[in-house]
C-alpha cells in the first residue's frame, strides 16, 4: 500500500481523535498569549509602565486585542471535544457510518483555524476601523460555514438509519436546536451594526450560554451516559435519565431564551436592577434555571446510585463498532492482553458484529 494511502487510512480511523488534537493546538497556541497579557499587566501595575495606562501614552483597546486573542479561541478549545462527542453518538445510535467523514474533519479544520480570526467580533465598539469591522464580521460568519457542515452532516448520517432514542441520543437531539439557535444568533452578533445595539447586554449572555452550556454540556453529559457502562461496567436507570434530560433541555431553554428577548429591548447584563415591565421574563429564566438545576442534580443523583448499585452492564451495550468497546466491560488495567486484531472499521455497521 502506498504511504499516501497508509497515512490516510491512519488518519481516518475514527472521529474523536481529530477534535482532540485541534483543541491541544489551539491551547498550545493561545494560551501564552494570555499568559503574557498578564505579565505585562502585572509589570505594568508594579512598575507604572504605563503599557495599558492612556494617561501615560498605553493603549486600553491592546489589552483588549491580547484578551480576546486568547479568550475567543479557549470557547473552540471548549466545544470541540463536544463536536468529537456528537460524531460518535450519532454513529452509534443510528447504526450508521457518517454521512461524510471527510466533511467533518475538514470542516474541524476550518473551525480550529478561523477561530483564531475572529477574535475582533467581541470589540465592535471598541473604536476599530471600518475595515477590521467588516474583516472581523466575515471571518465570524465564515466560521458559521464550517459548523453548518457538521450539522448538515450529522443530520444526513441518520437517514436510513436504525434510530435509537436512548438518554445520550436526547442530549444529541438538545444539542442540534441549541447549537444551531445559538450559531444563528452568533451570525447576528457578528453583523456590527446589529452588536452595536446588542453589546453588553443579555442577548449575548443568551448567545454565549446557548453555545458554551447548551451545546458543551449537554454533548458532555451524552459523553458521560455513553461511556459511563465502559468505564464502571454498570448500567443506569433508563426512565430517570431520560426525566432528567428532559428536565435539562428545557430547563436551558426557558433559562436563556427570555435573555434574548431582554437584551433586545436593550438590557444590559450585571445590572441589578431593572424596569418593572422586565419582571415576568426575569421570573421566566429563574423559573428555567430551577429546572435546569433540579435536572442535573438528578443526574448526579441517579449516576451516584448507578456507581454502587446500577445492573452489571454488558460488553457493548450499545452494540457500537467503536474500538473501545472490543476490550471487557469495564477495562482490565492494562485494557487487552494481547494486540487487537482489526478486521472491520469503526463505522462499518453494514459488515456483521
Amino acid at each position: 500500500m502506498p504511504l499516501r494511502k497508509r497515512v490516510t487510512l491512519i488518519l481516518l480511523l475514527v472521529l474523536s481523535p481529530w477534535l482532540f488534537y485541534l483543541i491541544v493546538a489551539n491551547s498550545v497556541i493561545a494560551t501564552p498569549v494570555l499568559g503574557m497579557s498578564m505579565v505585562l499587566v502585572a509589570v505594568d501595575h508594579a512598575w507604572s509602565l504605563g503599557i495599558f495606562d492612556p494617561a501615560m501614552g498605553g493603549d486600553p483597546v491592546l489589552f483588549q486585542h491580547l484578551f480576546w486573542f486568547y479568550s475567543h479561541p479557549a470557547v473552540y478549545i471548549m466545544i470541540l471535544p463536544a463536536m468529537g462527542v456528537v460524531s460518535e453518538v450519532v454513529c452509534t445510535f443510528s447504526h450508521n457510518p457518517p454521512a461524510s467523514y471527510r466533511a467533518i474533519a475538514v470542516s474541524s479544520l476550518g473551525i480550529a483555524f478561523i477561530g483564531f480570526l475572529t477574535w475582533g467580533h467581541h470589540m465592535f465598539v471598541a473604536g476599530m476601523s471600518t475595515f477590521d469591522v467588516g474583516a472581523f464580521g466575515f471571518l465570524s460568519m465564515f466560521t458559521a460555514i464550517f459548523s453548518a457542515i457538521k450539522v448538515f452532516t450529522w443530520t444526513a448520517t441518520l437517514r436510513h438509519g436504525a434510530v435509537r432514542v436512548t438518554t445520550p441520543m436526547l442530549y444529541f437531539f438538545g444539542f442540534m436546536f441549541l447549537f444551531v439557535f445559538g450559531g444563528m444568533t452568533g451570525v447576528a452578533l457578528a453583523t456590527s451594526s446589529l452588536d452595536i445595539h446588542w453589546h453588553d447586554t443579555y442577548f449575548v449572555v443568551a448567545h454565549f450560554h446557548f453555545i458554551m452550556v447548551g451545546g458543551t454540556l449537554t454533548m458532555y453529559l451524552a459523553a458521560l451516559h455513553y461511556w459511563f457502562p465502559k468505564m464502571f461496567g454498570r448500567m443506569y436507570p433508563r426512565g430517570w435519565s431520560i426525566v432528567a434530560a428532559t428536565a435539562v433541555i428545557l430547563g436551558f431553554i426557558f433559562t436563556f431564551t427570555p435573555q434574548f428577548l431582554l437584551g433586545n429591548a436593550g438590557m444590559p447584563r450585571r445590572y441589578w436592577s431593572y424596569p418593572a415591565e422586565y419582571q415576568w421574563l426575569h421570573i421566566l429564566s429563574t423559573a428555567g434555571a430551577s429546572i435546569l438545576a433540579m435536572g442535573l442534580a438528578l443526574n448526579f443523583a441517579y449516576l451516584l446510585w448507578a456507581l454502587f448499585r446500577g445492573p452489571r452492564a454488558e460488553r457493548n451495550p450499545w452494540g457500537s463498532r467503536s474500538y473501545e468497546w472490543l476490550v471487557p466491560t469495564p477495562p482490565p488495567p492494562h485494557n487487552f492482553d494481547e494486540p487487537l486484531v482489526i478486521r472491520r472499521g469503526p463505522y462499518d455497521y453494514h459488515l456483521p458484529e
